[in-house]
């Protein structure tokens, strides 16, 4: 459809087709298309409006949602003479009676209850998961509230995000807090973690295995460090050598700068070993 001409508005946009799976979403572009164009109590009457103007809008509802249908629903509908009754029956048709609305609504609320965070899966692709069926409760007549949706948001986010949830838990009333606002703060928070690993984490967790190995080092050249025949001489009465073993011969009784066989090394190998660069690796 290009556009219906009314007084009070105009619809200059393509109708949505009703394709019998979508009626959900269908009924929520179309309700919203119409009301924007002024026509939407033409489909559903207030109760103190006049029948006159009503009427007047009525032509224009009604052709629209005879457009916005496929071609096997357009002919089921076809006989009704007014805008209000193609909705009626269609409602009646895709939402069904009482115990049919009923079925479906204890139907999606399990549907709820186990929906779970994909791995990987953003928090905004959830979070329209979730919206998507608050649209769907409200198809049906039933509404999901706020306080339900971010329970079920917070139950579901990544170990990363456990964090924000306890802080939102120990401040926030999340009986009163809004769907959009716990978003908004774990997005904040899952942003700044990303931002913090990728300036700093890699060359934190370096930083520190460097000054491991440093100490280490300090340790073999105060005479600190002992290996385990160290521990079993002495245990044995022996007395074991303080000074451990050199990582340039084997031998114990001296560190390896101290070695005799490093006397007949390169230069540069000699340097690497006063300057303190390869004391506790023993790759030289």
């Amino acid at each position: 459809m290009l556009i219906v001409p009314y007084v009070g508005g105009s619809l200059s946009q393509p109708a949505p087709v009703l394709t019998g799976e979508n009626y959900t979403t269908w009924a929520i572009k179309v309700e919203d298309d119409l009301d924007a164009a002024g026509m939407w109590e033409a489909v559903v009457p207030p109760v103190d409006a006049a029948a006159a103007v009503i009427a007047k809008k009525d032509k224009p509802a009604r052709a629209y949602l005879l457009r916005a249908l496929a071609d096997d629903l357009l002919m089921q509908v076809a006989a009704k003479k007014t805008a209000a009754e193609i909705w009626s029956s269609l409602k009646v048709r895709f939402v069904g009676a009482d115990r049919v609305r009923a079925a479906r609504l204890a139907s999606l609320r399990s549907e709820f209850e186990l929906l779970r965070m994909d791995g990987g899966e953003s928090l905004d692709a959830f979070a329209g998961k979730i919206n998507g069926m608050a649209a769907r409760y409200a198809g049906l007549g039933s509404t999901l509230d706020d306080a339900a949706m971010v329970k079920k948001l917070l139950d579901c986010v990544p170990n990363r995000l456990y964090a924000a949830v306890a802080g939102m838990e120990q401040f926030c009333d999340l009986s009163a807090l809004l769907f959009e606002d716990a978003l908004g703060h774990l997005k904040a928070f899952d942003e700044r973690l990303r931002r913090r690993g990728q300036a700093g984490g890699e060359q934190a967790d370096g930083a520190l295995m460097y000054t491991a190995a440093q100490w280490r080092a300090r340790e073999r050249r105060q005479g600190g460090a002992r290996d385990d025949d160290d521990v079993r001489s002495e245990a044995s009465g022996l007395g074991g050598n303080r000074r451990g073993r050199c990582y340039k011969c084997g031998d114990r009784g001296h560190f390896k700068r101290e070695c005799p066989q490093l006397k007949k090394a390169p230069a540069a190998e000699r340097a690497l070993v006063v300057d303190g660069v390869v004391e506790d690796d023993g790759l030289l």
